[in-house]
């Protein structure tokens, strides 16, 4: 969950099993294949953000195809972007944002799946005073950290509304500011702060700002252009785990929470919370052109829109840094 400009929670916020061989999944007929070592980044700490990796590794899905993948945390401390870089990782989980940002700093990143469609940034409210579309903000005061002025402004901009005409009130990553009254409305994330809220009773209002012209692809999958050139068997065969797993936590959210208890059982996590949150993700992360075409996948269409975004962040990119030629592959178009 991760800003530099523009902040996600991985600074927001303050806060291994080994994958099953071939013969757990019933095909011990099949010669073994030799393993290729590899790791994949997470953005953040474990939790059922990631529960499509950890099915895909629990069930076998990569060492099928030759892969022992190593699945890394992140955290407050961890970003993505350095291990991918140093090669430490093949492919790293991170934002367009940040991959524009690193880009712009000379990092030779390619974006290769789109896992979240819609970004899951939010606009949290009561219902006694909600905030339904951009105009509702003005007159509000909203709690948020400064560091996401940029995504703030970039949403009234895309929206026309002066963003003069909102109070920002500096806050921490709770919704306890919004509880106590201290202000009208919170900018979260889909999956964290409205599924806290729930989990204490408490009935909430999201404002989707994705649904609202804020496009900026989340929870996407990078890779170098070296790898691309040189690792290409390794980067599908990783995807097409990830695609697998993924399709299979669709299935089965509750059951894609318990594995990630199971899987990590010191992280700290409850599994009401966390069926919650893998619930909640499912329309962010799947939608009519991942239904058409797969998941992960992109348009031309929605590249254009992010650009326009991320130009409103102070980020300039081009088409480029989207490259679908792995997730072709993968599902063979």
């Amino acid at each position: 969950m991760t800003m530099r400009p523009t902040l996600t929670r991985r600074t927001l916020l303050g806060t291994g099993a080994a994958a099953l061989g071939a013969g757990t999944l019933g095909l011990s007929t099949r010669p073994a294949l030799a393993q290729t070592a590899v790791s994949l980044q997470l953005s953040w700490l474990h939790s059922a953000q990631f529960a499509g990796s950890y099915i895909a590794l629990d069930r076998g899905l990569w060492s099928e195809n030759g892969l022992a993948v190593s699945l890394l945390p992140g955290g407050p401390n961890a970003p993505v972007e350095p291990p991918v870089v140093s090669g430490s990782a093949l492919v790293g989980i991170s934002a367009a944002d940040y991959t524009a940002a690193a880009v712009e700093q000379g990092a030779p990143f390619k974006i290769l799946g789109v896992a979240m469609q819609k970004n899951p940034f939010v606009v949290a409210s009561l219902p006694a005073n909600p905030v339904n579309e951009p105009a509702d903000l003005v007159g509000k005061r909203i709690g948020m950290a400064l560091a996401n002025t940029p995504v703030l402004q970039a949403l009234c901009t895309l929206n026309g509304v002066d963003i003069d005409g909102i109070e920002i009130v500096p806050t921490q990553y709770s919704a306890q500011p919004l509880l106590a009254g201290e202000v009208d409305c919170l900018l979260c994330w889909e999956t964290d702060l409205p599924v806290a809220m729930a989990m204490q009773g408490v009935e909430s209002l999201t404002m989707l700002m994705a649904d609202h012209g804020y496009a900026v692809h989340s929870q996407t999958y990078i890779a170098t252009e070296d790898s691309l050139a040189n690792r290409r068997s390794d980067l599908v065969a990783l995807m097409s785990g990830e695609v697998r797993g993924w399709e299979a936590y669709r299935e089965d959210t509750d059951a894609a929470a318990e594995l990630t208890l199971e899987m990590y059982p010191d992280a700290g996590l409850d599994l009401e919370t966390q069926k919650l949150q893998a619930a909640r993700q499912v329309p962010l992360m799947f939608s009519d052109l991942t239904d058409a075409n797969g998941f992960g996948w992109w348009t031309d269409n929605t590249v254009a829109a992010n650009i326009e975004t991320l130009a409103l962040l102070g980020r300039t990119v081009t088409p480029d840094l989207w490259d679908r030629s792995i997730l072709e592959e993968v599902h063979g178009t």
